[in-house]
Parts: structure tokens; C-alpha cells; sequence
């Protein structure tokens, strides 16, 4: 098996998932997951994309075997089976011009026929070469594309395929303009087959937007009397809507999932799920090396996987419950720090203790869908915050600051337990006259700036601990 990304840009969850069903297949065979990037588009393809590629597929979890193949490292073995095809007389040379394909297009068109090429240089005599040569023009490489032939295999998701060659559009291009003498830049379909062949590769597993491609390379593939590989189409990602999903839907590079927070383990586990149905019993968390041991085609749908937001959360959630929180804090740290929070200059100290931080981590934890979230929730206790408008009100109620000028009075400089806190805030309801959940709300208030939050307890005893208590109740007696 094989995934073999271009690099002219970030790594698409499509790929991804691509990606994913490769390595699991490959792993539950007991098979090899290699690495190709196909880089021949000159002008698109960049380092970064190939970093980037690389980079997310490591996160994602998904080791390869060997090194990577640079595919434009072959270039002469490519050119060497163009040449093949020419000798064999499976390819020839078209001198046709960019003008004249465009007005045949325009002619299809106006006639509402489908785009083809119409195969008028297949037979070209020596002499009409000749003089296209003397014109100057440049030849592509086409392949010959026999309209009579119907090309079949067994696809692993679809089962039994067959293709018309008449609906392949015509002789295709294998190879670039380039001077009569000279073999131009190798296209894909030749470029892929060629290298598949060399690198053994025994499965073909890809979207299904690539089945007019596997018609073309199967009789790539015989013209060059090799051995053609199993193919599976999986099903495309859609968006909402049912279209294919794309950068128009926003988020949809890996890089992209990672910066909002989303953890490798879940975006790992939901692309699984995209087109593929785990076994009776197994549910819908589990890790790549569980959907690895039971993973079989024979399961993978053949309708498209509509993306789903609210599952992709839930996953992700599940998965930062699951881990410890010495795991969590970890990831969180740094995006503190990047915040400045317990690093910079004049920092609470406090803030920059493993110890107070794990505890903080507990806290918020439980109700952490995206590691973000665990910036967002986390704010409050680094920097002290504005008073939202219903944290004013509370504040402003009747008894709500004699309860807080009450508990300022009695609070400790030293170490606060939770039963000396729940005592401290039934003092301060007796001493002000109000009851009890008046005072934990006015507390929640002047320490958060708001009446949203995690356990009350917890959070004072927090910032108790880092001494923010003290200064964020009197501001607000």
C-alpha cells in the first residue's frame, strides 16, 4: 500500500483519510505503508508542502516504511517508458496546437457534445511529422485509446467496475510539449503507473474521484506489460450540504484541525469513521491500532461520508477525558506559556508550577471539548478578569458586598481546605444577613467576573493557592 500526496499544498483531510485507510489496511495485512511524493508539478509543489505533509502524517500517527520515494527523482525512468511506448507504437506524437484544441472544444461545445480529443495526429504520415517540425511546433506524447475497449476490474469497495474506452476522452497525454527529439515533463497517469510497478505496490486504495484515472493507467499498465494492482475507491468527504468537501468549507488542511485544538488521536479515530463502519460491539472510540486489527473493505461504504462537527467534538472530547491529567497539562503548557502566562516578566510564580498547574488541569478538564478550550477556561486564573454584566448585577445586589467584606474578614493568609472554605461561606451568609447561595454566587462572581465556571470550591481553593483570591474580593466589596 501506498499514499502518495502532492505537494502543492497542506495536507487535506481528504489525503488524510486516505492516508488512514492505507495504514490501516496495510497494518492489519501485515503488509508495508510507503511514502511517494509526487512532486513533478514543478511550478506548484513547495518544500513547505512536503514538511507539512510530512509533518502531519507523523502527528496523525501514521508511520511509513522506508524512506519517502521523490517521485521527480525519476524522472529518466519515466521518460524511458514514454519511450517504450513510442517504440511499441501504444504512443505517438501530436502536433496539434493550443488553438486548435481550444477551437475543437469550442466546437464540442456549441454541438453540446462531451470534451475529447478527437485523435487527428494518431496517424500522422512521416512527411506530415516532417512539416509540423519545420513549422516549429512542439509535440506532447499522447497514448492510444482504444473506443471499442471496455476496460474492467474488481474494485474492493464497488465490486465489479467497467468502463467504456470511448468515455475516457480520448488518445490522453502522457507527456508535456517538448521538441520533436526530446520527451517533454511526464504527466500523472504514466508517471504513477511507472512507479507503482517499480515499487511493488500490490494495493491501489484512493478516493473515489480517481476512477476515470484507474480505467486509464489499467491499460497503461498491460502496455507496458506490468502487473496491475488491486484497486479501492473509498467514498469522498462531503460537507453538509452533500458536495465534496473543500476549502470553501473552511478548516480542512490537518494544520489547520491542530491549531483549533483538536487532538491526533480523535481527528485519527473520526477519519476512520468517514466511510468506513467499525464491527458490531466496538463502538465509535477507539485507536488506530484497535481499527487496525479488525479493518477490512468489506465494511467501507460506497456512498459519500458527510463531515460531521458535532461527532468530531464529541471524539475529541472523550479522548482529552481520557487522559491524565499530568498528559493534559503537557499539551496545555505550552499554550499558556504562549500566552505569557506564568512566564513573562512580573508573573505570579504560582502560575508556573507543575504542581498548580495539573491541579488547574483537574479542574477544567471535565468540560474540555478542544485543547483551546483549555486556554479560553484557563484565562480567569492567570489574569484577573473584567466583571461581565451579570456578575456586576450579583455583586450590586442587596447583601451581596457585606457577604464579601464578611469573608474577606475572616479569610486565612495561610493554607485554605474545602471545609474550611464551605465554613468561611456559611460565616459570611450568617454575618450579612443573607443566605448561603447568595455568598457563593457574589464569590463566584468577584473571582471569575462571571456566574459561569467550574466547581466554586475548587476554583477558590486555586487561586487561593496562587494568593488572586484576596485582591479579586475586595475589589468588588
Amino acid at each position: 500500500m501506498r499514499l502518495a500526496p502532492s505537494p502543492t499544498g497542506t495536507l487535506h483531510i481528504g489525503t488524510a483519510r486516505t492516508a488512514v485507510f492505507n495504514w490501516l489496511f496495510a497494518r492489519h495485512c501485515g503488509g508495508s505503508f510507503l511514502l511517494r511524493i509526487e512532486d513533478t508539478d514543478r511550478e506548484r509543489s513547495k518544500p513547505e508542502y512536503t514538511a507539512n505533509i510530512l509533518e502531519g502524517l507523523q502527528w496523525l500517527g501514521l508511520d511509513w516504511d522506508g524512506e519517502p520515494v521523490i517521485q521527480s527523482q525519476r524522472l529518466e525512468q519515466h521518460r524511458a517508458a514514454i519511450q517504450r511506448l513510442l517504440d511499441s507504437g501504444h504512443a505517438y506524437r501530436c502536433y496539434a496546437s493550443e488553438e486548435e484544441l481550444a477551437a475543437m472544444r469550442e466546437q464540442q461545445a456549441a454541438s453540446k457534445q462531451a470534451p475529447r480529443y478527437d485523435n487527428r495526429h494518431r496517424d500522422l504520415s512521416p512527411e506530415q511529422e516532417a512539416a509540423y517540425v519545420a513549422e516549429g511546433r512542439q509535440p506532447v506524447v499522447r497514448f492510444r485509446i482504444d473506443d471499442a475497449r471496455t476496460i474492467t476490474w474488481t474494485d474492493l469497495v464497488r465490486g465489479e467496475m467497467r468502463w467504456s474506452g470511448a468515455d475516457l476522452g480520448g488518445d490522453m497525454v502522457i507527456a508535456r510539449r517538448a521538441p520533436a527529439d526530446r520527451i517533454g515533463d511526464p504527466l500523472y497517469n504514466l508517471v504513477v503507473v511507472v512507479d507503482d510497478a517499480a515499487m511493488a505496490i500490490s494495493h491501489v486504495i484512493r478516493g473515489e474521484d480517481h476512477i476515470a484515472n484507474t480505467a486509464k493507467q489499467l491499460l497503461l499498465y498491460e502496455a507496458l506489460g506490468a502487473e496491475p494492482p488491486v484497486f479501492a475507491h473509498t467514498p469522498l468527504i462531503l460537507n453538509q450540504e452533500g458536495k465534496k468537501l473543500s476549502k470553501r468549507d473552511g478548516v480542512t488542511s490537518i494544520s489547520d484541525f491542530r491549531a483549533m485544538g483538536y487532538t491526533a488521536a480523535a481527528l485519527a479515530n473520526y477519519m476512520t469513521l468517514l466511510g468506513w463502519s467499525p464491527p458490531e460491539g466496538m463502538g465509535e472510540r477507539f485507536s488506530l491500532k484497535e481499527a487496525a486489527a479488525v479493518f477490512g473493505f468489506e465494511r467501507v461504504n460506497r456512498a459519500g461520508a458527510r463531515f460531521d462537527w458535532d461527532k468530531l467534538n464529541w471524539l475529541n472530547g472523550q479522548v482529552l477525558r481520557e487522559q491524565g491529567p499530568e498528559s493534559l497539562r503537557e499539551q496545555l503548557a505550552p499554550l499558556w506559556a504562549a500566552r505569557g502566562w506564568g512566564l513573562a516578566d512580573g508573573a505570579n510564580p504560582v502560575h508556573a508550577d507543575p504542581a498548580w498547574q495539573r491541579q488547574l488541569t483537574e479542574l477544567l478538564g471535565p468540560s474540555l471539548t478542544l485543547l483551546a478550550d483549555g486556554v479560553e477556561q484557563a484565562e480567569p486564573f492567570f489574569t484577573t478578569p473584567e466583571l461581565n454584566d451579570a456578575a456586576r448585577a450579583q455583586l450590586e445586589a442587596a447583601g451581596a458586598g457585606a457577604a464579601v467584606t464578611a469573608l474577606l474578614e475572616r479569610l486565612p493568609e495561610g493554607e485554605l481546605d474545602a471545609d474550611q472554605a464551605q465554613a468561611l461561606l456559611g460565616e459570611a451568609a450568617t454575618a450579612a444577613g443573607v443566605k448561603k447561595g447568595v455568598v457563593m454566587k457574589s464569590v463566584r462572581a468577584a473571582l471569575l467576573g462571571s456566574l459561569q465556571g467550574p466547581d466554586l470550591l475548587a476554583t477558590w481553593l486555586l487561586l487561593h493557592r496562587s494568593g488572586d483570591d484576596r485582591a479579586r474580593l475586595a475589589r468588588c466589596r
